[in-house]
């Protein structure tokens, strides 16, 4: 399809998509959710079967990563208010954010230090669960710690456990497996940073480097996997069980808001606003927020101009088959796990009824927003995660996206809550952290 053709099924999108314009785009397929519930793609079991499975496992998770001890290996991240930020914002960049903002930061969730760490690790934990009990080692009313024992690991030993990933991924993936025994293959795109292939080969796990962007690290870990009877491939485009995996956090930040005081209903709406890359984890957690908190939830996934993959899929309602190199973008962003060329086929047509719209911005801001969190809060997350706050400090300035909120929410929005969903961060070494506070790129 040539530039051409893409400029007469959606003009003006398409144009700024092009031009590497920073812009809003809201969902034209958006339903009233009294509509979508009548027939929801997943089922609530599914949800609650997965948020069973990571409590099974919370003991194993309890004795092998010992961070976890103090939450009884239930791995999860704070909730916090970020009034000082919100101040912050709003005087530099001139706007207002009306309501309250909150980080949720899964920037420090245990074992992976990344959102990563609840779809990845659930993956493998549901595989592993599977394998021990077709071998009848274990069942379900099992105490799941003695998954740790010696006879397990020999056992997982056995098989392989595959993934193409930017870094996060891999890492979660990586580090998880390893615990269990697996032996573990990570196919990483040339733009995951060097620290992360250094931690997975120090867990003794195998990195295998590509000189060429995300979708080839997938598309080869896919081949070298299918290849292999005994290796289990980790499919971030396509997989249900990593999906499933990050829908858990809807409920489990539903508990935090119960606990902060926190309703969350038409005069006090929620608006998110996720980093995305492929799309698993934003679209999971998005999934799982719609179905908690219905029509009073609005969902928004923030893009680098220079990887739209998800608002340019489905903004052209061609979701995965087009990539943003068909029209001259390729990907080279500071955003490293944001640095993905198609969007997931699965989630981005989950989302189509249910996204509220995508924010797209320029790399310098990433920095830009590092800073102001690190002053204002003190507080240091990933370049990549900062994507979020582009939401919260640009609703009201685009015509497109206060039209929106005027039509949606109206004066409610007054009392709105926002949270801004921090990716990843805690793993970063200090060394790494201080260049990136460093950076300045306009």
């Amino acid at each position: 399809m040539t530039i051409e053709e893409l400029m007469k099924l959606r003009n003006e999108t398409v144009e700024k998509i092009v031009g590497k314009k920073e812009f809003v785009w809201i969902n034209p397929n958006e339903i009233d959710y009294s509509e979508y519930e009548k027939a929801l793609p997943i089922s609530d079991e599914e949800l609650k079967d997965a948020e069973e499975r990571l409590v099974r496992f919370a003991p194993f998770i309890k004795k092998v990563f010992l961070e976890t001890i103090e939450t009884n290996g239930i791995i999860e991240s704070p909730l916090e208010s970020i009034f000082n930020m919100q101040k912050e914002l709003e005087e530099k960049y001139q706007v207002n954010i009306p309501g309250k903002l909150y980080l949720k930061m899964d920037s420090h969730l245990p074992v992976a230090g990344s959102i990563k760490a609840r779809g990845g690790v659930y993956e493998v934990l549901k595989h592993a669960e599977e394998l021990a009990m077709e071998a009848g080692m274990i069942s379900i009313d099992d105490d799941y710690s003695i998954l740790a024992d010696e006879k397990f690991k020999k056992f997982f030993s056995g098989f392989k456990v595959q993934v193409g990933s930017t870094g996060n991924l891999g890492l979660s993936i990586g580090i998880t497996s390893a615990a269990l025994g697996f032996e573990v293959i990570v196919h990483m795109s040339a733009d995951a940073k060097q620290w992360k292939k250094d931690m997975l080969r120090s867990k003794g796990v195998t990195v295998i480097e590509y000189a060429d962007d995300y979708g080839k690290a997938v598309e080869e870990g896919r081949k070298n996997s299918d290849a292999d009877p005994k290796s289990y491939f980790v499919d971030d485009e396509k997989s249900m069980n990593l999906f499933l995996g990050y829908t858990v956090a809807a409920s489990r930040m539903k508990k935090q808001l119960d606990e902060k005081g926190i309703i969350i209903d038409k005069e006090h709406p929620l608006l998110v606003y996720i980093p995305c890359g492929v799309g698993g984890a934003p679209g999971g957690v998005a999934y799982g927020l719609k179905r908690i908190f219905k029509e009073n939830a609005y969902i928004f996934f923030v893009e680098p101009t220079l990887a739209p993959c998800m608002v340019l899929g489905m903004a052209t309602e061609l979701y995965e088959n087009i990539c943003v190199r068909d029209i001259g973008i390729y990907g080279l962003t500071h955003a490293d796990g944001l640095a993905v060329g198609r969007a997931s086929g699965l989630v981005s047509h989950l989302m189509d009824p249910i996204l509220s719209g995508i924010f797209t911005l320029e790399d310098y801001k990433l920095y830009d927003y590092l800073r102001c969190l690190d002053k204002s809060e003190s507080k240091r997350i990933e370049p990549s995660s900062c994507a979020a706050f582009e939401g919260p400090v640009t609703l009201m300035k685009y015509e497109a996206s206060k039209k929106y909120i005027e039509e949606k929410i109206g004066k409610n929005i007054e009392n709105a809550y926002h949270i801004c969903w921090a990716t990843g961060g805690r793993m970063v070494p200090q060394e790494d952290m201080e260049k990136f506070l460093k950076t300045h790129l306009k």
